[in-house]
């Protein structure tokens, strides 16, 4: 029962984590940088930890064989996984260090402040492609077809882009970094698994610089 309570607990979220997602600060009005960084941090901190607790959990049921058959099933496809043995279920169900979630939603949202993050929850730039899946950006090239996600609440934001990143091929290098750091008992950092995410952005490494910036600028690794 543990097992299958938990599956279904990857679609929802902890009261808790609702209660302070609907307490979203208007980062905009936060005028001095400091006070607004640490509101922000403030804000999607709880969630970002509920989020992570919760894949913690499957995956130590996942290594304690607590899973049936066909729950096992349904993870490998929301994981979209070919191979469907234990190793390849723990090398995506894993967590994402709490610096790098927080240093990519600074920077993805503007500290909080973007037109996606206000009006829907997007604080990761995720985009989406079936027609009206999410809001069409307004510089949007013509001929383009993405839009950006829209979420209902900021802690469905968080799980879809801890999601994003376990899953998708553009971040396979992360999951790499992150396995060999398992295997051989190194902490995950959010500065080493960055290294991974030359695809997220059109400016490739830079990005990854940028992110690194954000994390060593704010202290960040503290939270790791």
């Amino acid at each position: 029962m543990l097992a299958l309570s938990t599956l279904h607990a990857q679609g929802s979220w902890s009261f808790e984590s609702w209660i302070n997602s609907l307490k979203k600060p208007d980062f905009e009005k936060i005028t001095n940088s400091a006070e607004r960084k640490t509101a922000f941090f403030d804000y999607l901190l709880p969630m970002v930890k509920a989020e992570n607790n919760k894949i913690r959990l499957a995956r130590s049921l996942i290594k304690t064989n607590q899973f049936n058959p066909l729950q096992i099933q349904k993870l490998a496809k929301k994981y979209r996984l070919k191979s469907v043995n234990k190793r390849s279920l723990l090398n995506a169900v894993d967590t994402i260090p709490v610096s790098l979630v927080l240093a990519q939603a600074a920077v993805e949202s503007n500290w909080g402040r973007s037109r996606f993050s206000t009006r829907n929850n997007n604080y990761f730039g995720i985009w989406c492609f079936k027609p009206g899946c999410g809001v069409v950006p307004k510089a949007r090239i013509k001929g383009a077809k993405h839009e950006v996600m829209n979420f209902y609440s900021s802690n469905k934001s968080i799980e879809y882009y801890l999601l994003n990143l376990n899953r998708h091929h553009a971040y396979k290098l992360l999951r790499q970094i992150r396995a060999y750091k398992r295997e051989h008992d190194l902490k995950l950092t959010g500065n080493s698994l960055s290294e991974g995410l030359d695809k997220y952005s059109a400016i490739g490494y830079e990005y990854i610089e940028l992110i690194q910036s954000i994390i060593r600028q704010n202290k960040l690794s503290r939270f790791d």
